[in-house]
């Protein structure tokens, strides 16, 4: 791997994780994670030997150790959750191909063997916690979509303290609220179907527009991986992707172009046969849940997430079909 030339490109941060992208020599960037003001050691990828060096699509990129933390090579600077941002049709199509790459490699990232140790993805932990206990346990991963990113957890390794443990307690309260007791049942059922024996796959684990790295010139599209890989149904890592989709264009809206591609549909297109569309709307919205939760723990409590809670109440009764249809339900 190139070294990093000095001075970042971009450098965010949470109570979790530090990133930073810097340009190397060669006009590459790398995509470097570290612990953020509340965090002491160091993001770790036990199970990255077990990601396939080659697949269809985008490249999965596994990180190595640098300055106490993990870095990643790849060849933009920019993520596709910033990219989304841009409303312009060539920007469209750019995102319509980094989709198109994620497709294809979670296809083959899924086709591989599941090594030991994988267990459950800790994003959807940290949401099963919370749902059940309002635990303040857990942290955030990679490069969320709406702010800066946060430090993501390893399966095999215990989880850092929420370091804004009462904004979780507040949210936990808000959302037993509004969302009653028969969607937080509803939310449960989901989160144990993502991991029922018998159909798990090597995931992701967070498979997110904030780790999807579009090239900026040349190169292929990169999907940085390690940091959360763990055993799940694939759909969960579909459902990842499209629950940003969702969640971005109702937070963040940006003119439609009507005649670009849809990008959900480029994103279930490219991954093939052999995924429950069903199951994944119910992902995507896990998926919300989840962002909802991390962002408490780990930005503190925002008046948003009051929004956020109503807008998942709509997502759970419709069982996430907007994320996959690619728009509102009627």
């Amino acid at each position: 791997m190139t070294a990093a030339t000095a001075g970042p490109v971009e450098e965010f941060a949470t109570g979790l994780r530090t990133t930073r992208v810097r340009r190397t020599p060669d006009g590459r960037h790398e995509w470097w994670h570290g612990p953020g003001t509340g965090r002491h050691d160091p993001p770790a990828a036990p199970l990255a030997p077990a990601v396939p060096a080659h697949t269809a699509g985008a490249r999965l990129v596994v990180p190595r150790p640098v300055e106490g933390g993990l870095a990643y090579l790849a060849d933009g600077p920019y993520s596709a959750a910033a990219w989304l941002r841009d409303p312009r049709p060539a920007v469209r199509l750019l995102l319509a191909h980094a989709l198109a790459g994620a497709g294809e490699a979670l296809r083959d990232l899924h086709a591989s063997a599941v090594p030991d140790g994988a267990g459950v993805p800790p994003a959807l932990a940290r949401l099963r916690s919370f749902l059940d206990r309002g635990a303040e346990g857990g942290v955030a991963g990679p490069h969320t979509p709406r702010t800066a990113s946060s430090a993501p957890a390893t399966a095999p390794h215990a989880p850092a303290a929420a370091p804004h443990a009462p904004a979780v307690v507040r949210l936990r309260e808000h959302a037993a609220r509004v969302w009653g007791p028969a969607r937080l049942e509803r939310l449960r059922s989901w989160c144990a179907e993502l991991t029922e024996p018998g159909g798990t796959v090597l995931v992701h684990g967070f498979a997110s527009l904030g780790a999807l790295i579009p090239p900026l010139r040349r190169g292929p599209v990169a999907l940085l991986t390690g940091e959360d890989l763990g055993a799940a149904r694939p759909e969960l890592d579909l459902g990842w992707l499209l629950g940003d989709l969702a969640e971005l264009d109702w937070a963040v809206p940006v003119s439609a172009h009507l005649d670009g591609p849809e990008l959900p549909r480029v994103l279930l297109d490219a991954y093939g046969s052999g995924a429950d569309r069903d199951l994944t709307g119910r992902a995507a919205v896990v998926r919300i849940a989840a962002h909802t939760r991390d962002f408490a723990a780990y930005c503190g409590w925002s008046d948003e997430l009051a929004d956020y809670t109503a807008f998942i109440a709509d997502l759970i009764d419709e069982e996430g079909r907007r994320a996959v249809l690619g728009g509102a339900t009627p």
